[in-house]
């Protein structure tokens, strides 16, 4: 009923067919392997990280992550925003996580917000769930909405 293949049975191999090598990569100067390949992965991007020594005055908006460690003076908008020990943001922060271990000083607006023991936050703080770490400053005032990310505030006429 059922018989030895011989595609399986030990012996000398052909030679296999040598691939394509794609043009660019073929092109004078182009060094091979996977040193210039892009990730693979489509998974979730890495943060961008905004360096110490950087200070960015505009706004910045992503729907990915953003770790500032430096000065952004301006508006930030993003999906997770961290925000270093050195860091220092003059300006509204919208994310849906928020995590603040240095200085900010304007309004704060997240579905989770985190103050860590070394955050130092100048303005008011709207979120759905919030956590102050034990040595945290805050001055300005706390307000819990269902959905603090939304432009407007419920019950205020538009002027």
């Amino acid at each position: 009923m059922f018989s030895k293949s011989r595609i399986n049975e030990p012996g000398p191999k052909a030679p296999e067919p040598e691939k394509k090598v794609p043009e660019a990569a073929a092109a004078p100067g182009a060094k091979s392997g996977s040193e210039f390949a892009a990730p693979v992965s489509r998974g979730k991007p890495a943060a961008s990280v905004l360096s110490s020594d950087l200070t960015v005055v505009g706004n910045l908006k992503t729907t990915g992550d953003i770790q500032v460690e430096g000065v952004v003076e301006g508006d930030i908008r993003a999906h997770l925003l961290t925000v270093g020990e050195s860091a220092t943001i003059r300006g509204e922060i919208v994310a849906d996580d928020i995590v603040i271990n240095g200085r900010v000083i304007g309004r704060v607006r997240g579905l989770k917000v985190r103050l860590t023991s070394t955050a130092r936050v100048e303005g008011d703080i709207i979120h759905k769930t919030i956590a102050i770490e034990s040595g945290a400053h805050f001055e300005g005032s706390v307000q819990r909405q269902d959905d603090p990310l939304s432009e407007g505030r419920p019950g205020l006429a538009a002027h």
